[in-house]
Formats: structure tokens, sequence, C-alpha cells
């Protein structure tokens, strides 16, 4: 990632949205409308506890790629029972990448989950979406994407 800091100390990761929340203001109105509303909601680098809506923390239950050439993508997330009260689906449109690089193994844990994301413009007016996981990084250029926080089927890792 440019901004957002996921790296692991000793014993746990150490995250830090605030260089790429500095930087937001500078780049937000070269998102797409659905990019630029998830990227710049308030609660979504909200670390705190009580936040519900903050990414951090849902584990990855699900990677949904069409088998035609429709350009959609889907990605679902369920909650983490101790801070979310719902999980997030995120919808891509006109996906032109995806991949998932798996960098190390932290095999004690038995699901992967958000560390923390960021998205910036792309050159041709869509997105990449960089989402950090425990075990890996998922990477999405797209022309936009909708998240949507909610009952999606991700009750599974409660």
């Amino acid at each position: 990632m440019k901004y957002v800091t996921t790296v692991w100390q000793d014993h746990g990761f150490f995250v830090d949205p605030r260089a790429y929340l500095a930087e937001l203001p500078t780049f937000q109105d070269r998102l797409p409308a659905g990019a630029r509303e998830f990227a710049c909601d308030p609660a979504h680098y909200a670390l705190g506890h009580g936040n519900s809506r903050c990414v951090k923390d849902l584990a990855l239950s699900g990677i949904h790629v069409p088998t035609d050439k429709s350009g959609g993508l889907t990605l679902e997330c369920a909650p983490n029972q101790w801070k979310h009260d719902s999980g997030l689906r995120i919808s891509y449109s006109g996906v032109t990448h995806f991949s998932v690089d798996y960098e190390h193994a932290i095999d004690w844990m038995p699901v992967d989950t958000v560390l923390l994301d960021e998205i910036l413009p792309d050159e041709d007016g869509g997105c990449v979406h960089e989402i950090s996981l425990t075990d890996a990084t998922i990477t999405v250029r797209c022309q936009d994407l909708r998240a949507e926080w909610g009952d999606a089927r991700t009750d599974a890792a409660r």
C-alpha cells in the first residue's frame, strides 16, 4: 500500500491509516462515486472500540468471481463478533485486475482478517482497492465499487 501501514511487530500487527487520511482530501474528487463514499466514510478508519463500521478485523468469508466476462467481482467479509454489528459486501464493477498475493503464513488464525485497506484513483478514471489481510493482500483495479454493510452471507466466522 502507498499510504496505509500494516506491519507485523513482535506479537501483533501495527496498523496506521493516518498518512492515507491526510492525503485523501487531495485525491478524493478523482475517485469514482462509490469508492469515494466508502473511502470518505468517517467510520471506515475509526479504529477505536464501539465503531462497528471500521473495516479492521472483518473476516474474509467469500470471493465471488463470475465465470462470464462481465467485469464484476464480489468480496464478502464476516463481522468480528466483538466489534461489528454486521458483515460487509464489496461489489466491484468494470474489474480489469484482481489478485490475491500471499506474503506470509500465520497458521494459528482460522481465517484471514482485514488489517486495513486503501482506495486510490486510477489513471483511467477508476480506482485501485488494496486490502491488507493477516496472511495476504487483495488488489482490485476497477471502474467503481459499492460497499454495503448488512447481513451478507457472512455470519460463518462468528
